[in-house]
């Protein structure tokens, strides 16, 4: 676990970690937790070859020298070219590795009184405040689009194929860009940064309970990943949670 103190009156708790699961022999998700300033990664892989592989540990590498090169200095155009330089570096991977070479790239990071959610693909963020657990990221998948305009319902087969159907993530062909979110903590807050092992796996009410818990950051990820492992442990799971609290 890292704290790291805030000139704006609060200060940061953090953990993460990961887990394989039951279904594949090894883990194809990244977590990166950073100190000081405060940055946090989760990346989820595409399949389970070299290329997912690959495809994370590049993607957050770069991403995070990216920022480090930055020396303090982030804001939403930061952010997008620290994106933009871990899609090349991904594309070009995938290009000596010949296979699919992708992952998705969710972060948290800290600069001066705010926090930036960079969002790219389906793993996601999620923020809990006066009791209510909020999804701050959008799922970039056929899927979540298929849902929100109506074109099949959430649980039906069409929707669960569409789960795999990704519009955006690092090693795209197109190499979209990432959705960029400003917001400002206030003590009490809770984040969370998950991969879709524990998002698909881990009920909402559940990912609340946790949360709105007293335990520290460390033993809530060590929670949420047992879930996801008791669920089935389809897939890889990961988890960052971050907790806001006085200076």
């Amino acid at each position: 676990m890292t704290e790291v103190s805030s000139a704006a009156g609060f200060a940061l708790r953090a953990a993460g970690g990961s887990v394989v699961g039951r279904r594949y022999a090894d883990n194809f998700d990244v977590v990166h937790l950073r100190e000081e300033p405060l940055l946090a990664v989760v990346a989820d892989g595409m399949g389970d070859g070299e290329g997912s592989r690959a495809a994370g540990r590049t993607g957050v590498a770069v991403f995070g020298e990216q920022l480090s090169a930055a020396e303090g200095a982030v804001d939403a155009a930061t952010l997008r070219v620290a994106v933009a330089r871990a899609q090349a570096e991904v594309r070009a991977a995938g290009r000596r590795i010949g296979g699919l070479t992708g992952c998705t790239l969710t972060a948290l990071v800290a600069a001066g009184t705010a926090l930036w959610i960079v969002q790219l693909g389906d793993s996601r963020a999620y923020r809990l405040r006066d009791g209510l657990l909020e999804l701050l990221t959008t799922d970039h998948t056929m899927a979540w689009l298929g849902a929100v305009n109506g074109w099949y319902a959430f649980d039906s087969p069409e929707a669960r194929a569409a789960r795999y159907q990704l519009t955006r993530y690092l090693g795209h062909p197109a190499q979209p860009e990432p959705d960029v979110l400003n917001i400002a903590p206030r003590p009490g807050d809770v984040l969370l940064l998950c991969s879709d092992g524990v998002a698909e796996q881990v009920p909402y009410q559940r990912i609340q309970e946790v949360l709105a818990s007293s335990a520290p950051p460390a033993e809530q990820v060590g929670r949420l990943l047992a879930d996801a492992d008791a669920a089935g442990g389809q897939d890889n799971a990961s988890a960052v949670v971050v907790r806001v609290i006085p200076a």
